[in-house]
């Protein structure tokens, strides 16, 4: 194999669906990939013109045009064209174009169709988009560029920024000559200090009749929300919609100001529906006006799925509604209720916390409340505060949780002082109960409110329990209560009776296994993030945790579970039903179902490993 020929299969290996091919088909498809080039704004194929096969970027960024010269969709690296035209007419229907400067390989169209031909599960993938009407694909696009899209290659670089000293006739000069909306602030150092919009200068000048030299520390914006460059559309979606503003700047690990994003930048590069739910969720006043917008959710599951989104990225944006949802009515039980006695900050558990919801889903929550709380003088806001909120979630279709685990429970609405011994005592004694209440309470992630709160806790629990080698001993333990599905001789075991008979409950037998293992390994290795995914690459990637191969395989795993549980759910919802967790194997094809007990006999290796006292493989 030629260094090219490596350097591509080392990037695709990791990436669907080339890392569900067999050796010989993915040696076969890296030995006839040949290596392009385009600078930025470079044609890349006009429409009509032959296809020589599938592309595939692997840097920069590229964007589908149509006949019409509207811009449809970023493509970044990792993301695939040509297929439809393959599978066609053989000539491109849409103009690709390079917007940054790009690189890209050609897999050969005989050597793609041969393997289409051969793989079902690998020409599934590139059908399910083929099949698809022309317009249709670009509108789901852009959901997947909304996980992959950093800031840094959106943004507007080099904003303008004056200094602080500066008056408002320099802004409004400023302003105007280069025909912005906004500019930055900065101060010593350069970093970051505010923000004066064109809004500001109306409202803060103009309309109060202030002078013209009037500095700009007095109408400016102090710390303005900000985010940096490797944060992604998602992320900027997410605040610009829950923080109602328009302008958000881009900052560097130092604080100085790298670019800037606008609301315009957003729709003009993204138009996808999810940007307009959260808009949307963030306008409503009352349940019923959220439950609307969350009736929603089932179709955007299946667009989601649809666009070709890995699982775990489709987890997280169905969590960013839920978490939209969670703020908007933190935002409506403060306007009823007026404001908190004392500080607070509502946190998730569960798969909202992990951020791996799908299209089923209750709600786990609780608050940490300042240790100035008194129960007598502040107890009765914060019970309101939690049920105004809890039955909100549960009013829209996020069911209260079976086993009260939600800050309704004044048991799980306390000062940080009880919720520090809550985790000692649970480390101390750890008994059936402890170990459960710890392994939700592992997955705790902030949603709204002062996360000063939180602090330090996470680390503190952390180090503290790894330290236990008896508590370790137990959370393994009851890391292993949950199997794989598989019987005696290695074959599927499906439930034997019931409504569900000869199914398999893809979440306690398929996801659960997996996300269990992956917070033993982050206890073991002191991991502090939540999500599953994240916790299981740390791992892989920390010396004495998890094997490179092990634990590659173990993500293999988990993405394939997690995305025949989307499709089966989205099935379902497609036919009309309510998605659940009950997968009938039956209904894969032979190649899916030997995949599946592929996936589960890894889960049930490493599972092996750590119950005999060694997570390595």
């Amino acid at each position: 194999m030629t260094d090219r020929a490596r350097a591509f299969a080392a990037f695709a290996e990791g990436r669907a669906p080339f890392r569900a091919l067999n050796p010989d088909h993915f040696s076969a498809l890296t030995r006839n990939a040949t290596e392009h080039s385009a600078a930025a704004e470079e044609l890349v194929c006009a429409i009509g013109d032959p296809i020589a096969g599938l592309h595939v970027i692997t840097a920069g960024t590229m964007q589908l045009i149509s006949a019409e010269g509207e811009v449809l969709a970023d493509m970044h690296a990792g993301d695939v064209f040509g297929h439809r035209a393959l599978l066609r007419e053989g000539r491109a229907i849409l103009r690709v174009e390079a917007r940054t400067d790009a690189d890209y390989v050609v897999i050969a169209a005989p050597t793609f169709l041969s393997i289409m031909d051969a793989d079902p599960v690998f020409a599934s993938f590139f059908r399910r988009r083929a099949d698809a009407p022309a317009t249709a694909a670009p509108r789901a696009a852009p959901a997947v560029n909304m996980v992959a899209t950093r800031l840094g290659d959106l943004m507007t670089e080099k904003p303008m920024a004056l200094p602080e000293t500066s008056s408002v006739r320099q802004a409004a000069e400023a302003m105007w000559e280069r025909h912005i909306s906004c500019t930055l602030v900065t101060g010593e150092g350069g970093k970051l200090v505010g923000i004066v919009t064109a809004g500001d200068l109306v409202g803060n000048v103009i309309a109060r009749g202030m002078d013209a030299e009037t500095p700009l520390t007095e109408v400016m914006a102090r710390d303005p929300v900000a985010l940096s460059p490797d944060a992604t559309m998602l992320d900027a979606v997410m605040v610009m919609t829950e923080k109602r503003i328009g302008h958000l700047p881009v900052v560097g690990a130092d604080g100085t100001p790298q670019g800037i994003v606008t609301q315009t930048d957003l729709v003009r590069r993204n138009s996808n529906s999810l940007i307009y739910m959260i808009a949307d969720i963030n306008r409503r006043e009352t349940y019923d006006g959220l439950a609307e917008v969350v009736a929603r959710n089932p179709q955007m599951l299946v667009e989601l799925v649809a666009s070709g989104l890995e699982g775990h990225q489709v987890g997280r944006m169905m969590t960013g509604i839920t978490d939209a949802v969670t703020r908007r009515l933190i935002a409506l039980a403060e306007q009823k209720l007026g404001p908190a006695p004392v500080p607070w900050l509502w946190l998730a558990c569960g798969s909202q916390g992990r951020m791996e919801q799908t299209g089923v889903s209750d709600q786990d929550n609780c608050l940490f409340l300042s240790d100035d709380y008194d129960e007598d003088a502040h107890g009765g806001y914060f019970a309101e505060f939690a049920r105004f909120v809890s039955d909100g979630l549960d009013a829209v279709g996020y069911f209260y949780c079976p086993g009260d685990m939600m800050a309704t429970n004044p048991k799980w609405r306390q000062p940080v002082r009880v919720w520090r011994r809550y985790f000692d005592n649970w480390i101390a004694k750890p008994d059936p109960m402890a170990q459960m209440l710890a392994s939700v309470m592992f997955d705790l992630r902030p949603i709204a409110g002062d996360e000063t709160l939180f602090g330090d806790l996470n680390v503190r629990t952390l180090e503290k329990a790894s330290k236990d080698s008896i508590f370790r001993a137990h959370m393994i333990a009851n890391s292993l209560t949950h199997t794989p599905p598989l019987g005696l001789f290695g074959g599927l075991s499906y439930v034997r009776g019931g409504e569900h008979k000869n199914a398999i409950d893809m979440k306690l037998s398929g996801v659960v296994p997996i996300t269990d293992l992956g917070r033993a390994y982050a206890l073991e290795g002191r991991i502090e993030a939540v999500n599953t995914r994240q916790r299981l690459i740390t791992a892989r990637d920390m010396d004495g945790i998890l094997s490179k191969t092990g634990g590659s395989d173990l993500i293999d795993a988990y993405d394939l579970i997690v995305e025949l549980r989307l499709k089966h759910q989205t099935a379902q919802i497609r036919a009309g039903g309510k998605p659940d967790n009950f997968m009938v194997p039956d209904t894969l094809s032979a190649l899916e179902r030997n995949h599946l007990k592929d996936a589960f006999s890894v889960v049930k290796t490493l599972q092996s490993a750590i119950g005999q006292g060694g997570a390595r493989r």
